[in-house]
């Protein structure tokens, strides 16, 4: 597989890093999580100059409070409710070919390739869970393993993106491995083993939710919610690619991501992690396993942060 991956492009390389559970990030600095909608400016070379229809505008200042205060709890129940229903069962309990090491590596690729497109975290976070469900189902070799990975991207980002990248822009990052036929019989064949069932709750939605009751608490800090969302969704970034993680369900890494987020930062007033829902020791276990993760990749998780949220985590700066 390492053949297979080629380099990340404007000069970052692919991810692969060993940890003592397979884990690997991608060395490559980024906006902030969950800016979707916007693209990047930069274009790999064989897609630059391409026309891009205008982006809609910025909703008004509160719009968004005002709509999670009509809608946020009603939604919130109807995400949570789905978990189990969307939830990847031992996705690689029939894959003799593709082990967790391959995924790890495969989904470290695709995180620098989504901030490349300028996708936002809902967009990897989809990507992945297509990627495991389809896995669930059907046996991969290896050699198409890379390709199930672009093509699970260019359906989450069809749902949720604007301008989603196209197919020979994602083709062009594989080094002309696969061609566009190959890619759209493979997009049939997972839309068909996955019912077309594609809406999946998110760590993305969840660390929102969390992110917007924490705003409506008497006496909320505002910028401490802001840091902990960021550094939070960098944490969980880490996790999609460590198989480890999988059984867990997204509304419950995104609390255990907000509650580290705010011990590493040394909030006065961090999140009530009560508001998810889960007994307190089942959130101690996540946070414990999400630290190590942390522990693991010190030196690679500032470059998925923003410098100022980076300068406000010693631990962060410290690189332990």
């Amino acid at each position: 597989l390492e053949t297979c991956l080629p380099a990340v492009p404007s000069g970052r390389p692919a991810a692969g890093g060993r940890g003592a559970r397979g884990r690997a990030v991608p060395p490559a600095r980024a906006a902030r999580h969950g800016d979707g909608g916007e693209r990047a400016a930069r274009m790999h070379p064989a897609t630059a100059g391409t026309p891009r229809l205008p982006l809609p505008l910025p909703a008004a200042p509160g719009t968004e409070l005002q709509a999670f205060r009509d809608y946020g709890e009603s939604w919130y129940r109807s995400r949570k409710g789905l978990e189990s229903r969307f939830q990847p069962r031992e996705p690689l309990a029939r894959q003799p070919q593709v082990t967790a090491e391959a995924r790890c590596k495969l989904v470290s690729w695709l995180i620098p390739v989504h901030r490349h497109f300028g996708l936002s975290f809902e967009a990897l976070c989809l990507t992945v869970n297509t990627l495991d469900r389809f896995l669930a189902t059907t046996p991969v070799a290896a050699d198409c393993f890379q390709l199930l990975g672009v093509t699970a991207l260019l359906i989450a980002s069809k749902q949720v993106e604007v301008h989603p990248p196209s197919v020979k822009e994602l083709l062009a990052l594989c080094c002309g491995a696969f061609s566009v036929q190959q890619l759209r019989n493979l997009e049939c064949i997972v839309l068909l083993r996955l019912g077309f069932d594609l809406s999946a709750p998110t760590i993305s939605f969840f660390l929102e939710h969390f992110s917007q009751v924490r705003l409506q608490a008497q006496g909320a800090d505002a910028a401490e919610a802001a840091d902990a969302r960021i550094l939070a969704g960098g944490i969980a970034e880490l996790s999609l690619a460590d198989y480890a993680f999988i059984g867990y369900t997204p509304s419950l890494l995104a609390a255990g991501s907000l509650g580290l987020a705010d011990r590493l930062l040394g909030h006065r007033c961090p999140l009530d992690l009560r508001i998810s829902g889960y007994p307190e020791e089942l959130l101690r276990d996540c946070m414990e396993q999400l630290q190590l993760l942390v522990s693991l990749n010190g030196q690679s998780l500032p470059l998925l942060l923003p410098p100022e949220v980076v300068q406000k985590c010693p631990w962060l700066r410290g690189g332990r």
